[in-house]
This record gives structure tokens, C-alpha cells and sequence, in this order.
């Protein structure tokens, strides 16, 4: 059996293990986790049966991560079983390098978050091995009744296979959507920071495996998570079960139009408080697909209302010309970079429309990759509200280019409090990557692979240019849908699927597959009930905003 790793290969034993391939090839470096075999993660332990090719997982790597935080949860849930055996717990959102943990019917202080932390330590120091069994879903929700875990039953009631692998460490069984590390020693760096009744398990971040990453707080990031946790409670929505159960009752189009309303009183909120404080300069920004550009055209709806026209203009129109922007130390184009936009002629452009001047606005052709200049000259009226919509538009490189007391700073991104189950989250990241997927295919003609490949640079970015500055804004707005997921289903789905193992975006579309596999399909005739304006028309068309 030939075995290859590092531009090396080696012939081995058939069912030679795959810590034992990679330590012949000299390929297993400190902290490895598991393998990536062709397109699927592999325990270390696992038997390797045929020619292949193995990548070491660590920290470094995205999926590495995942088992990193996968294994760091498992320890964690046992730690809570030892000390409150009956309690409920709910792992919720992302904060930083970590995430947010409740215990729904009990407020944690200071020192019981002490104990949990030197519970999962004395675990880890035990070394103790995640034992992996394969079950049927019949024996899970038995064992998950049993253990009074009914939002697990309500889940693989809903599982459309009938058998999956179970994990245990001294004898409690869970069930997580993807491999875990060989033991509990393997994940020895975290720690513990209280939060509002909570406390955050926090992971290593970066290149330094060594030490949890500090945390950073960031109370209006909370706040909108909070809000859509109100949301939840409103819709009467915690789990996808619940979405699943609401769509089989007939009871879809009433959510869609709470859900909308619920976002046509935030939209209102922000345009009073513009028009209060006599703003004259909107900068929206938020990561990749988070909805940016209708959220930008329904807010100029409501400053209308409120007695102020509006312009929009894209920052995306003052890219320089492609072949001018410089290139990062791997020698690639940074787009994600606000050194790719123009920007002393943004603040030229600017300035003069908010000086009463006619200005000649650029336009940037994204098939020539240069600045033209097709449109008619523009400008403002007195009264009038000027809307900069970009990824960057709270960096202080931008923001600094405007009198900072005509500028009002909006940050928008899809911040769902949605879970699988209440041990399992569904990532912000990957329900903004789904809308990607479906806008790109469909407007775009950008193949799935494509868009999936694109995904690790386009969040490299993000880390680096966009939510370092998200506490700068005046106002944020949750994009979030919490009827999307099953409708984004519809779109990409099959799509995904056609995926092959051999792509390396494999593992990428199966994790997204394993969150839709729950959802069931939405009858077509609902889509009519999703409003011409919502921040969904965006990514799945019929979106009217630019219409006259």
C-alpha cells in the first residue's frame, strides 16, 4: 500500500494505522489531531486500507479547529454532567475564539465556573480516550430519552440514515457532527471567562497553540446576539426540529412574516436615530454575504419616511484597477485589503457632494477589472442622506475621511441563534457561506467549488479587516432569517451534493450538508410569501429594490 504525505510516500502494511503512516513519513508534527484523507477527516487511529495521500490536521488548519473546539466540548459537557447531573446546557454563539455556554435554568457565578473549569482539567489530565461506536438512530433515541435529552430525539427523528457513529469518554455517549481528537489530553489549552450568567470556553487562536487567546469583550456584538435570541423566543424557534415541526404544521408563511416585521422594527429603529442626530453620512459595512446591499436600500426606505431622501454608493466602485493593486507576500491579489480601494479619490468624490458639487462618480467593471466612468455626474441635496455601503466602512482608514459628527456607522451580518440541538451550534460562518454558494451559482455563474475555495481567504479577511472594527459602529442589525436555512435547501442542496470526494472543497460541502440534512424541503408555493425587500431576495432573486 503506497502512503503519501509532505511530498513523500512510503509503502506500508495494509491497515497500517494513520498515526503510524504519518510518523514513516515523518509528516505528524506536534498537536496533530487527525488526517485529512482525500476529502474526509480520519481518526488517527483509523486503519488505512488503500493508496492515499494524508494531511496532518492541527490548529493551523480550519478543520483541526473544529475537532480542537469538537473534543474541548465534549469534556466540557462531561464536566457539567459530574457537577450539575441535571441541569439543561445550551451552547450558543460564537464570542471571539470561543463560544458562549448557559445553563438555561440556573445563572452561574464566579466560583462555579472555577469548578467546571478544574473539572474538564482533572479530565483532560486522565488522558481518557473518545471511544467511537457505530449505532442505529433507533438505539440513539432510546439512549437519548433515557438521558432526558428530548431536543436530540426531536433531531434524529428527523435523520434521514439510519445508522452514525456515537462517542463516549467514561461512559457518556454523545453525538457531534463530525470526528473527535484520540483523547482528552489532546485538548489541554482553553479556559474559562464568565459572561452574563454564562461563561465562554475559549480556544487557542492563531499560531499560538500554546495559550487560550484572551478575550476580547465586545458588548454590542452581545447585545445583537441577544436580540436574536428574543427573536427566537418570539418566533418560538431554538433548534431546527422547531423550523422542521413549524413547516410540516402549515405554519411557514405566518414565520416569514413575523420574522420580516421583526426586521422592519430594527430597520425603523436605526433610520430615527439618523435623522435625530442629523447624520448626513451612512457607512454600512459587514462580512461577505451578510446582506449588505439590500440592507443599504431598505434603510434609505425608511430615512425616506423619516422626511430624508438618500443616495447609495458602493465603496466596491472605487477599486482600483486590478492590475495596480499590491500583492500580498504570497504574491496573491488582496482584495480584502482596503489598500485595493482608491482611496484619496473616495474622499475627493465624497467631500465634493457633500460640499453642493456635481461630481462625476467612478464605476468599477469587475469583468475588466478597471475604474470607468459610464454613468451621469451626481449630487446631493441639502436635506439629503448619503449611504456608503462596503466591507470596510468602519475601518477608521475610511471612517477618518469624513467629518466624524456627519457620520453615522452601521454594521450588518447574519448572526443566527439557530442550533442543531442544544449541543450543537450552526455557525454564523456557514449560513453565510450557503447564501454565498446560491447567489454566486445563480447571478453570478460561479461554480459551488469555486465559491467554497474562495471561503478560507474571504474569512482570512474578515478576521483581519473587518471584525477588528465592528465595535466601532453607532448601530448594528442582525441580517439573520431564521426561515432561510430551509429555503437556501431548496437552492443549494443538489448542488452541493454533485460535489466530488476527490475536490478539496469535499469536506467543506459535506459539513453543510450534515446541517441541511435535517431541514425539509419549503412547498414552492411559500416562496411567494417572502417579500419582495427581504434580505433573502438578495442571495435567492426577485429582490425589487433597484427596480423604479
Amino acid at each position: 500500500m503506497l502512503v503519501r504525505a509532505n511530498q513523500r510516500e512510503v509503502n506500508l502494511p495494509e491497515g497500517t494505522r494513520v498515526q503510524a503512516c504519518l510518523e514513516a513519513l515523518e509528516a505528524f508534527p506536534a498537536g496533530t489531531l487527525a488526517a485529512l484523507k482525500g476529502g474526509v477527516a480520519v481518526e488517527l487511529n483509523s486503519p488505512v486500507k488503500e493508496d492515499c495521500t494524508l494531511l496532518p490536521l492541527t490548529l493551523e488548519h480550519e478543520e483541526g479547529r473544529r475537532i480542537y473546539e469538537r473534543s474541548l466540548r465534549f469534556v466540557m459537557l462531561l464536566a457539567l454532567k459530574h457537577l450539575f447531573p441535571y441541569e439543561q446546557v445550551r451552547i450558543e454563539y460564537s464570542v471571539g475564539y470561543g463560544v458562549f455556554v448557559r445553563l438555561p435554568g440556573r445563572n452561574l457565578h464566579r466560583q462555579e465556573i472555577v469548578r467546571i473549569e478544574n473539572e474538564m482539567r482533572r479530565i483532560i489530565g486522565l488522558d481518557l480516550p473518545f471511544e467511537k461506536k457505530r449505532w442505529t438512530r433507533e438505539a440513539a433515541i432510546d439512549y437519548f430519552t433515557e438521558e432526558q435529552q428530548p431536543d436530540k430525539v426531536e433531531l434524529l427523528e428527523r435523520r434521514p440514515f439510519p445508522y452514525f457513529d456515537m462517542y463516549a469518554i467514561d461512559g457518556m455517549w454523545e453525538y457531534f457532527y463530525g470526528i473527535m481528537a484520540p483523547s482528552t489530553g489532546k485538548v489541554a489549552v482553553f479556559t474559562l471567562f464568565e459572561l452574563r450568567g454564562g461563561f465562554v470556553l475559549q480556544l487557542p487562536a492563531g499560531a499560538d497553540f500554546d495559550h487560550a487567546a484572551p478575550y476580547l469583550y465586545r458588548p454590542k456584538h452581545l447585545d445583537i446576539f441577544n436580540q436574536s435570541a428574543k427573536w427566537c423566543d418570539i418566533l418560538g424557534i431554538r433548534n431546527v426540529p422547531d423550523v422542521a415541526a413549524m413547516i410540516e404544521n402549515h405554519g411557514l408563511r405566518n414565520f416569514i412574516r413575523v420574522n420580516e416585521a421583526l426586521h422592519e422594527g430594527a430597520l425603523s429603529e436605526i433610520a430615527q436615530r439618523i435623522s435625530q442626530q442629523y447624520r448626513h453620512v451612512v457607512l454600512v459595512a459587514g462580512p461577505s454575504s451578510s446582506g449588505k446591499t439590500t440592507f443599504a436600500g431598505r434603510l434609505a426606505v425608511h430615512l425616506q419616511v423619516q422626511g430624508h431622501p438618500s443616495r447609495r454608493i458602493s465603496m466596491d466602485d472605487f477599486y482600483i484597477d486590478r492590475n495596480r493593486i499590491p500583492l500580498a507576500p504570497d504574491g496573491t491579489v488582496d482584495l480584502e485589503s482596503p489598500q485595493a480601494l482608491d482611496l484619496p479619490l473616495m474622499a475627493e468624490k465624497i467631500t465634493a457632494l457633500l460640499e453642493g458639487e456635481t461630481v462625476a462618480m467612478p464605476t468599477f467593471n469587475f469583468q475588466t477589472g478597471k475604474q470607468e466612468y459610464v454613468t451621469e455626474p451626481i449630487s446631493l441635496r441639502p436635506d439629503e442622506v448619503l449611504i456608503l455601503e462596503g466591507i470596510h466602512g468602519l475601518n477608521p482608514q475610511i471612517s477618518s475621511l469624513f467629518p466624524p459628527e456627519e457620520v453615522y456607522r452601521v454594521f450588518v451580518s447574519a448572526l443566527t441563534c439557530l442550533n442543531l440541538d442544544d449541543h450543537n451550534r450552526i455557525r454564523t460562518t456557514d449560513v453565510r457561506l450557503l447564501r454565498r454558494v446560491v447567489r454566486d451559482h445563480q447571478f453570478r455563474g460561479t461554480a459551488p467549488e469555486e465559491t467554497l475555495a474562495m471561503w478560507p481567504s474571504v474569512r482570512k479577511g474578515e478576521e483581519k479587516w473587518i471584525f477588528p472594527y465592528q465595535e466601532n459602529a453607532d448601530s448594528m442589525f442582525n441580517t439573520a432569517l431564521h426561515y432561510e436555512l430551509p429555503v437556501l435547501k431548496s437552492s443549494v442542496y443538489e448542488l452541493l451534493r454533485q460535489i466530488p470526494e476527490s475536490s478539496p472543497t469535499y469536506l467543506l460541502a459535506r459539513r453543510l450538508i450534515k446541517t441541511l440534512n435535517y431541514l425539509p424541503d419549503v412547498p414552492e408555493e411559500i416562496w411567494n410569501e417572502i417579500p419582495p425587500l427581504s434580505l433573502l431576495r438578495e442571495f435567492i432573486g426577485g429582490c425589487t429594490l433597484e427596480e423604479k
